[in-house]
């Protein structure tokens, strides 16, 4: 590749972004703001970045991806079928960071609530006879907050059968609720400002599956309502083959799951409890 890689050391140590990071920490893009569009960069690096682009081009010298690298694009890309022809898709694996900058970086505290509320998402639907499934980043920090009756429900393996990409999708969505091989409802927990990555994650399952029939909802703390519904009506989501995102996804509260799990007869209800508490942004 002639892409010039942000690890070289002349570019690493002389942009002021990453100088003085260490590289391959956790979040350390996040930190040095490199995964935003239209950032505004002192003019001394634009000028810097400029120069060596420009030598780049000259010399086109060829920076092999690492061994690591290439196993993450393998593993990300993927093919979808359109009506126009095969395309080729990249799906984020979880620990892809959407936050806007260093201030979006989650805290250990905001972690540790959203793994709860997880917990909790997943106790409700146990409660109701699905099985559960938690992505495997999560997983041992969620079991820690389950009952032994909702641990004996989590899923080892994901029993569905759908193409690589919509596959590596899922798998990836912080609970859903399963009922033999279907999935009836989807959840994305959002603790950072940026709440873009689960709402990415339902608008990619929709596109890829503009025909599957899951309910889907973000869960987020009372005071983050406006802009959570705010984001589930921009315009990209709301051109999907499938119809609007907010036709699709819901908002629910922290404070709803907290009471959902403090009802006293879940074991007698169905999933449509949930129409309850939840806030449909299209309305």
């Amino acid at each position: 590749m002639h892409a010039i890689p942000i690890r070289l050391p002349e570019i690493w140590n002389n942009f002021s972004r990453t100088k003085g990071l260490e590289q391959d920490t956790h979040g350390w893009a996040a930190k040095a703001v490199l995964q935003s569009c239209l950032v505004t960069i002192p003019q001394y690096d634009g000028e810097f970045l400029s120069a060596k682009l420009g030598e780049q081009e000259k010399l086109q010298f060829e920076y092999p991806l690492s061994d690591s690298d290439q196993k993450i694009m393998q593993k990300a890309l993927g093919t979808v079928k359109t009506a126009s022809g095969i395309v080729t898709v990249f799906v984020p694996g979880s620990s892809d960071s959407t936050a806007e900058n260093s201030e979006d970086i989650p805290h250990e505290d905001e972690v540790r609530e959203s793994h709860k509320k997880q917990a909790m998402i997943a106790g409700i639907g146990a409660s109701m006879g699905f099985k559960i499934w938690i992505p495997s980043a999560d997983r041992s920090r969620v079991e820690k907050e389950l009952d032994n009756f909702t641990r004996q429900q989590l899923l080892e393996e994901l029993p569905v059968n759908y193409d690589e990409s919509t596959f590596r999708t899922i798998e990836h969505i912080d609970v859903l609720w399963m009922k033999n091989r279907r999935i009836v409802r989807a959840f994305e927990v959002e603790h950072t400002t940026a709440i873009y990555s689960g709402l990415l994650r339902m608008a990619d399952l929709l596109a890829l599956q503009p025909n599957i029939d899951i309910r889907l909802h973000i869960v987020a703390p009372e005071y983050r309502r406006e802009k959570v519904l705010d984001e589930i009506r921009r315009p990209v989501f709301s051109v999907l083959e499938k119809g609007p995102l907010a036709d699709n996804c819901s908002f629910l509260s922290y404070e709803s799951i907290e009471a959902l799990v403090e009802e006293k007869h879940l074991s007698h209800m169905t999933d449509s409890i949930i129409e309850e508490y939840e806030e449909i942004a299209s309305k």
